[in-house]
């Protein structure tokens, strides 16, 4: 872990409801009195109010400037898991930061090829078709792995796990594991049709294609982000080996509380 002090540049990320937004005033007035400059096009720090899902669109608007900055998040809601503190320890979370005491840590990204385009993911991407029976082979570093038919397939990262993932039945990988999951959308298995049809854990060394003749009204999931892949006849997800997430924590919670607070 390593400390951190805090930065003197900032902007604020907030999910747009009333109390998230009223929170964001808060902290711009402590800020500013304390000599901090908004500056919401090269920030050292971004602050999110909001849940995981405003962290997620804050890392993506700030994804070409990740080596640069940092985020710190306080959760209107639950606790989440990219959030240590919720709105009502917004005390805490604030003198937290202007003693520097905080730590940093880093989170990976997968990066996903296709075609030309490069697109980065902290949680999944995934490829869906609900119009047709989705065809393609799958590949795990460079070697023919099976034929996959149906809806199509997720990959998700650690953090991921807990997501789109969990809810197609994958597993829930601790925080830590340098691992990456496959997870199958809606597989179709019988006599004729087969693959794994579980969820595959994999290290995050490794590197999967997903190739088809046809990918027509298929789509690429990055996240919440959506794009077309008609024209499309492969796709490549790994970790990325260049960017990853920097967070400040706040506070020692542990993996399993986390899980306990938002699904026990």
């Amino acid at each position: 872990m390593v400390k951190y002090l805090h930065m003197k540049k900032y902007t604020i990320i907030t999910r747009p409801d009333e109390d998230s937004l009223q929170l964001e005033k808060k902290l711009h007035k402590v800020l500013t009195a304390h000599d901090h400059l908004l500056d919401s096009t090269n920030p050292e720090i971004v602050f999110v109010v909001g849940g995981d899902g405003t962290f997620i669109y804050a890392v993506h608007h700030y994804l070409d400037q990740l080596e640069n900055l940092c985020f710190y998040g306080i959760h209107t809601g639950t606790l989440g898991f990219y959030t240590d503190f919720k709105d009502s320890d917004f005390d805490e979370f604030l003198t937290k930061y202007l003693n520097g005491d905080t730590f940093e840590i880093k989170y990976p990204l997968l990066e996903v090829h296709e075609e030309s385009n490069i697109y980065y993911a902290i949680n999944e991407m995934r490829i869906e078709n609900v119009v047709r029976t989705q065809e393609m082979d799958v590949y795990i570093n460079n070697q023919r792995f099976e034929t996959y038919r149906g809806t199509g397939m997720c990959v998700s990262s650690q953090n991921g796990s807990t997501a789109y993932n969990r809810s197609l039945g994958g597993a829930v990988l601790q925080e830590g594991l340098n691992l990456i999951e496959m997870c199958e959308i809606a597989g179709i298995h019988h006599k004729h049709y087969r693959s794994l049809s579980s969820p595959l854990v994999m290290s995050d060394t490794s590197v999967i294609r997903f190739e088809s003749d046809n990918f027509t009204n298929a789509i690429l999931g990055i996240d919440s982000d959506v794009y077309s892949i008609d024209e499309a006849s492969s796709i490549t997800v790994q970790t990325s080996p260049t960017k990853t997430v920097r967070v400040l924590r706040g506070r020692e919670i542990s993996y399993f509380s986390r899980l306990q607070s938002l699904f026990l």
